[in-house]
């Protein structure tokens, strides 16, 4: 008789995989910490480590020498504590009184972005007997989280002046600075290192100073200061089409499925949903496993690409919910041969920046879309 867990030994798993590559995600990381020269590195791996898979990612980079992690919501940094990992973690996204205990339940740093917010913080601390470890959020001009720059004296000297808080770190979050040539980013550097002389005045050390985001790492060395937070560019992809290319970036995911049907389609038959294609003369086409139930834009329908054999095949119809077609024209297939959704094969390649032009979105979306239905294979 076979039991559960041999049976389970010989499922095949499904022929879509995304494959990280972690050593690539070594060298990003070297590259980085050679560009911002001495400043700490706050690795972000939020959204699933960017679609990378968030315990394996953190776990290869605190072996690379990663000692802080920041991250967007309670729950992320909670599963990583739950995966052993007890390097610092910043939560970076605004927060709940509801949340605190577990923030410090499970020894996360809290993002405190107003005299509100600090007192919430104080109180459950207090009833708790712990020391809060915070960071104060100042707006230098997203108006998404933070104390106005302008006026936030009053804020870091309440922050200080606090008994059940320890103020690690104090950052804001550059708008534009994917774009080298936005002015806008050195108008945000020059509103938050004057708010920084409110320290200067209180007569206290200003805590660790946070700014860069990737964008900041690439193109403006004077928002380093005295840690960074490289996102996209750690997983080796540009975050604009703006941005310089200045770094050797390698990407750590590539994304493979395989063919599971071939036919010849006749003249005049419309191919998937809405019959939005169809050709005027007799093409081979087949039939691969991935779809927008997977996370793979919808809106790559009719334009496109993988790789088959090396050679570039355009997606045709709809892309549906698990599944797309691809046009061959009179090539060849058969099923069980590879396609390339992102990477290399023999020498050709599709990157996530082209998939992302093609999409009409961004990198960012591109990868973080991808959910668990797709596994993930990590090799060094």
């Amino acid at each position: 008789m076979t039991n559960i867990s041999d049976q389970q030994s010989e499922i095949t798993l499904r022929p879509t995989v995304a494959k990280i590559n972690l050593s690539h995600l070594s060298h990003n990381l070297e590259i980085i910490k050679q560009q911002v020269n001495g400043s700490k590195i706050m690795a972000i791996v939020k959204a699933n480590a960017y679609g990378h898979g968030l315990v394996p990612v953190a776990k290869h980079l605190i072996q690379q020498g990663v000692e802080q992690f920041g991250v967007a919501f309670l729950e992320e940094g909670i599963t990583l504590r739950k995966a052993g990992i007890r390097v610092p973690i910043l939560v970076l996204g605004g927060i709940l009184n509801t949340q605190i205990q577990h923030f410090l339940d499970f020894d996360l740093e809290i993002t405190v972005s107003s005299i509100d917010k600090l007192r919430q913080v104080e109180e459950v601390a207090a009833a708790k007997k712990k020391k809060a470890v915070i960071h104060l959020k100042i707006d230098t001009g997203m108006e998404r989280l933070g104390v106005h720059s302008y006026s936030a004296g009053p804020f870091i000297e309440a922050a200080v002046l606090s008994k059940q808080c320890f103020v690690k770190g104090i950052y804001s979050h550059l708008a534009c600075a994917d774009d080298p040539n936005s002015p806008m980013t050195l108008e945000q550097m020059e509103r938050f290192s004057e708010m920084l002389l409110h320290f200067q005045r209180l007569g206290v050390s200003t805590p660790l100073r946070h700014l860069a985001n990737s964008g900041g790492v690439l193109h403006f060395t004077q928002t380093h200061l005295d840690m960074v937070r490289p996102g996209i560019i750690l997983y080796g992809i540009y975050p604009d089409m703006a941005s310089h290319r200045i770094l050797d970036l390698k990407p750590v995911l590539s994304l493979c499925s395989r063919v599971v049907y071939f036919k010849v389609v006749q003249p005049g038959r419309p191919i998937s949903y809405g019959a939005t294609w169809q050709s005027d003369h007799m093409i081979r086409v087949v039939t691969v496993p991935i779809g927008y139930g997977d996370g793979y834009c919808r809106s790559l329908s009719n334009c496109g690409d993988v790789l088959i054999g090396g050679k570039r095949y355009p997606i045709v119809g709809r892309v549906c919910m698990d599944q797309f077609m691809v046009n061959l024209e009179n090539g060849s297939a058969y099923n069980g041969d590879e396609v390339i959704l992102i990477g290399i094969q023999n020498g050709e390649q599709i990157t996530v920046e082209e998939m992302a032009e093609k999409a009409g979105t961004i990198p960012y979306e591109i990868l973080t879309r991808f959910n668990n239905r797709i596994p993930r294979v990590y090799a060094q």
